[in-house]
């Protein structure tokens, strides 16, 4: 068994030979570009049930020989993933299934019986790889490029392959990420949390497709540096997978999320005070605005105008085929993995980013609460939309994180909040006017909001 480091990301045909001829990886490329087929079968039960236990078995032919491959899901966020894999070279194109002992196999499939696995689906492709160094001072860094062009097949249905693939040999991750973030700088590359397999079963049932991560569990006692960066790994892994599945199926309510994904990032960054200095985000945030200007206008249009909804596809292929959602989503990455928020920060942004997220949580739902001045717009309705940043910060704390508060009727809480910060953005109209008055005083009135404001 051998952990795989590795990063996936969707490119066109176009950048794959780009990628083939770029200077950078000429420079470093220590092997120079080997090229072969690889033909891969992929095996379940016929209820699936390796893909409910998050595990896939491959049979792969690689020229004359015949390789058996275990795959555990481990984790993944924004295309760059960890997992274990097993790997048997076989005299034959067949299963040996003897090898699936429990040294491998999950527990959960123990009952399984082994001699109901089938053919899926195929992931069949032409992959050009080379040794890349990537060394920095005294460490060295060995990573293996991959370009691969083909197809997956299941049934009648087929979908391209066409990716690069940036596997760990020798260093740290980090080194990944700092790679990919060098070529997305010039060509359009998106990380892509979607293994080849994830698209075989997607072919083969529509539905399989996992949109939803398990948000973390947050305790108390934690740091707030731990949660935030639990939270922001969530938040970024669910618009990488709500990405990829609105670009495979155009559905409206997928953009509509994928853009709740980014105002939430967004409201994340602005909410840590000296916890996380506003130079070591500048740079982010000013990308997640450039891109929140865009696409805000563009989804509150389509509420009401079905011709952009029916635009929004070729909008949103087209943000795909520029280089800044996935250059944005790996700097991202890079910036949670090495965690640099923390590097420069003074004493008292260090205790407040060691601060337990139990005591550190209530204090700042009360400062954005009690600046939110709710009584004056009561008054004053027609102006509130000038707190939605502050909204949103309240609210992507209240949804993620109100598990860790002890107060009362904090779902409730988080609800009418909720409804109050969708009132904000519609256009005001006598109706809405009185609508945004009486809002704001079913929120002031809650036993939670008095709670956390007090």
């Amino acid at each position: 068994m051998v952990k795989e480091t590795e990063i996936k990301l969707r490119a066109s045909r176009a950048t794959l030979a780009a990628l083939r001829e770029h200077p950078l990886l000429k420079k470093r490329n220590k092997s120079g570009w080997q090229r072969g087929e690889l033909f891969n079968q992929y095996y379940d039960t016929p209820d699936r049930e390796l893909a409910e236990a998050k595990v896939a078995l491959r049979l792969r032919r690689d020229g004359e020989q015949f390789i058996q491959t275990l795959k555990s899901r481990g984790q993944s966020v924004a295309g760059l993933s960890e997992r274990n894999e097993w790997d048997w070279y076989l005299s034959k194109a067949k299963l040996d299934l003897k090898k699936l002992d429990d040294s491998c196999w999950p527990a959960s499939l123990a009952e399984l019986d082994k001699k109901t696995l089938q053919p899926l689906f195929t992931t069949d492709f032409v992959r050009e790889k080379a040794e890349i160094a990537w060394g920095r001072g005294k460490a060295k860094v060995v990573i293996e490029a991959a370009l691969d062009l083909g197809k997956v097949i299941a049934g009648e249905g087929e979908e391209e392959i066409c990716e690069l693939e940036l596997e760990l040999r020798q260093g740290e991750p980090a080194a990944l990420l700092e790679l990919a973030c060098e070529l997305a700088a010039e060509l359009p590359l998106m990380p892509c949390d979607i293994s080849k397999a994830e698209r075989g079963y997607r072919l083969f049932d529509a539905g399989s497709y996992n949109l939803s991560l398990p948000a973390p569990e947050l305790q108390g006692e934690m740091s707030l540096d731990d949660a935030f960066a639990a939270l922001a790994w969530h938040l970024l892994g669910a618009s990488q997978r709500l990405a990829e599945q609105y670009r495979w199926n155009g559905h409206w309510s997928l953009l509509q999320q994928w853009l709740e994904q980014l105002i939430d990032l967004r409201a994340l960054l602005a909410s840590l005070g000296q916890a996380a200095p506003r130079a070591s985000s500048r740079e982010l945030r000013e990308a997640l605005d450039a891109l929140l200007d865009d696409w805000r206008p563009r989804l509150a249009a389509g509420q009401n105008d079905d011709s952009m909804r029916r635009n929004a596809p070729a909008l949103f292929a087209a943000e795909l085929d520029g280089c800044r959602w996935g250059l944005l989503s790996l700097k991202l990455s890079h910036w949670l993995l090495l965690r640099s928020w923390t590097t420069e920060r003074n004493n008292r942004g260090n205790r407040q980013g060691n601060a337990a997220l139990g005591n550190w949580l209530p204090t700042l739902l009360n400062e954005e609460g009690t600046a939110l001045q709710l009584r004056r717009y009561q008054q004053q309705p027609e102006d509130l939309a000038e707190q939605m940043p502050r909204l949103e910060r309240l609210l992507v704390w209240l949804r993620l994180a109100r598990g860790v508060l002890e107060v009362p009727e904090v779902d409730r809480l988080y609800g009418e909040l909720n409804k109050l910060y969708e009132l904000a953005q519609l256009d005001l109209d006598d109706e809405q006017r009185q609508l945004r008055a009486t809002q704001t005083q079913i929120v002031s009135s809650l036993k939670a909001w008095k709670a956390l404001v007090k």
